[in-house]
């Protein structure tokens, strides 16, 4: 029964239906009379019906092939887009990449963008999360490229740039004087966490973790309410209205580092346009800080 659904079989029954003439069918198709009526012929054996009238002219189709006909362009439309889907090598090839919510910024977004109109091939599969859980999953594999943040770049790193922290609490917020202080962190293994505690150590600060949240957009609009005060990047403050604390101690900066798989082509390329990105992000927060 899948023969009868032979494109080449529908393609000449389509062909008589719509030129009523065997001779004109044969010319459309590019083939003799005496072989667009075998095919004809092989599907109507295939169907157990006549499907087209040959005693009218010109040639008409039997109730039968009236039937089919329908069924016929919608197949023979589908096979075509099909072998255009299969010609069509685009997001073919796959590229991973992880990242940090907050690098997933807006020149980042229009760097894939490019990338993606000059690699039609290649699709792009992104995720964000916390730096530490990308890093073990590059290393496990799971990635092609990867940023993450950590407090001293590994050797293997294609680039690192510094980011500054500071300590920041909601604007027109008063400083705290209560003996421990309310603090806003990521979860346990998130970014700054071990950082902020091991600074208001060093500084004689009391402390607890009055709100934790697994972005930097909660963590944000935890300080913005007034809920505790957290160390950030500048960069992701940027837009926040946070108010600047100085008084819990100077930070080191930590390092936004790029990683990425030994290759050639549009991994290389697009590894370049990512540290591209990062780069003029750094630049711009030196000539703010």
């Amino acid at each position: 029964m899948a023969a009868m659904f032979d494109p080449r079989l529908l393609r000449a029954f389509v062909a008589i239906a719509d030129s009523g003439n065997f001779t004109r069918a044969a010319e459309r198709l590019n083939m003799t009379q005496s072989t667009i009526s075998q095919q004809l012929a092989r599907l109507e054996e295939m169907a157990g019906h006549a499907l087209v009238d040959r005693s009218a002219r010109p040639v008409g189709l039997t109730a039968m092939g009236e039937r089919l006909i329908g069924h016929a362009r919608r197949i023979l439309l589908l096979s075509e887009d099909a072998a255009l889907l299969l010609r069509d090598p685009a997001g073919t090839a796959a590229i991973s990449i992880g990242l940090p919510e907050d690098l997933a910024t807006g020149a980042m977004a229009q760097a894939f963008a490019a990338f993606a109109r000059a690699h039609r091939h290649v699709r792009l599969d992104a995720t964000t999360g916390l730096s530490r859980d990308l890093a073990a999953r590059y290393r496990q594999g799971e990635f092609d490229i990867v940023i993450v943040k950590e407090a001293v770049a590994g050797p293997d790193c294609r680039a690192a740039f510094a980011e500054p922290l500071g300590w920041f609490a909601a604007a027109g917020a008063e400083a705290m004087a209560e003996e421990a202080l309310p603090l806003v962190c990521f979860p346990a293994g998130g970014l700054y966490r071990e950082e902020m505690f091991a600074q208001l150590e060093r500084e004689g600060r009391r402390w607890f973790v009055a709100f934790s949240g697994s972005s930097l957009q909660s963590v944000v609009a935890a300080v913005a309410a007034g809920v505790g005060v957290s160390l950030l990047p500048l960069a992701g403050v940027s837009e926040a209205g946070l108010a600047r604390r100085f008084d819990l101690g100077a930070v080191a900066p930590m390092q936004v580092a790029l990683y990425a798989r030994e290759g050639e082509g549009a991994l290389a390329e697009l590894g370049r346009e990512m540290i591209a990105v990062l780069r003029a992000r750094a630049t711009g927060l030196i000539s703010t800080v």
